[in-house]
């Protein structure tokens, strides 16, 4: 089956300033330095501990360096979409032109950023069905886990998975979560929800959720929730503060499970487009998703909503 993403293509309201203030490169920490690092660890006696710290710090170094790269290739662009040529940026940067083209072409993709950095984690819900002692993860939002761990790695990203419990109890201020989850079965997911400016889950005087685009006063409802029923899912894609309010989290989840894999097919095949609107700064967007009635296999996709950036709002 071939998958398609419909109607017109992505919104574009405005690019961000792209731009990287000299001053927010990291500073220089005191007994951090890669010596420093490495007395440490060839001090350690126990040799298993040794190891395992050896380990554990070439892990953590390979991530910076696939991150860094994946800056430099970023901002290289950035410096190209501000009129720069490689020869002026070769220039300022005290390299050759054509190592300055080489690093703009083999560097890690910068989309990646939409994600997140150096390791990701997947949160899905669990559920209790009836009939099973054992809570369970539906079967779409498992598949939307994998098949976004996949993109993960695919773009050099580590990935972990982490099931939200039964309680809907999570600890969502931690770096670098992605979270496929709405806000019926999860109270700290419904109370970083409510903080959207413009997306808004709300029920329906008939009792289903639906998607509110307080801009427009549309309202986007379920197929599954209409009459007659249709096999159709509004879905919610967005990136909101944390509560902590130190960060962000990238919320994605469908008034229904096909919704979540609509979800998951755009940022696979449209990832690039998406990051160019959205960067990695808070927005939100509406999903519509037609699938198969008997899979739950997405057929086709599209935004219904512009992506809405909140610094905007």
């Amino acid at each position: 089956m071939v998958l398609t993403t419909l109607s017109t293509p992505l919104y574009i309201e405005s690019l961000p300033n792209l731009s990287i203030p000299l001053d927010s490169a990291p500073r220089h920490v005191p007994g951090s330095t890669v010596t420093d690092q490495v007395e440490r660890i060839a001090a350690i006696d126990d040799r298993f501990e040794l190891l395992r710290e050896a380990s554990e710090r070439i892990n953590v170094a390979q991530r910076e360096v696939t991150e860094l790269a994946r800056l430099r290739r970023r901002v290289i662009q950035e410096l190209r979409d501000q009129g720069l040529s490689y020869a002026d940026i070769a220039a300022a940067a005290g390299v050759t032109r054509g190592r300055i083209f080489q690093l703009r072409q083999v560097g890690p993709a910068p989309e990646a950023a939409l994600l997140g950095s150096g390791q990701v984690e997947v949160l899905t819900p669990l559920k209790r069905e009836a009939g099973n002692a054992r809570p369970v993860v539906a079967a779409e939002d498992f598949t939307a886990a994998q098949r976004l761990g996949e993109l993960a790695r695919s773009l050099r990203l580590d990935v972990e998975y982490e099931q939200i419990p039964t309680t809907g109890k999570v600890n969502l201020n931690r770096d670098n979560l992605i979270v496929i989850c709405g806000p019926r079965l999860s109270e700290p997911v419904a109370n970083v929800l409510s903080r959207d400016p413009v997306i808004q889950f709300e029920r329906a005087p008939d009792g289903p959720w639906t998607l509110h685009d307080t801009r427009t006063s549309a309202t986007y409802r379920s197929g599954p929730d209409s009459t007659p029923e249709v096999a159709f899912d509004v879905a919610y894609l967005g990136r909101l503060p944390r509560p902590d309010r130190e960060g962000t989290i990238l919320v994605l989840t469908g008034i229904h499970p096909p919704g979540s894999l609509g979800v998951v097919h755009l940022l696979t095949s449209d990832l690039a487009a998406l990051y160019e609107q959205a960067g990695t700064e808070p927005f939100s967007t509406v999903v519509g998703v037609d699938y198969d009635s008997d899979t739950h296999e997405p057929v086709a996709v599209r935004l219904l909503t512009p992506i809405y950036r909140h610094e905007d709002h």
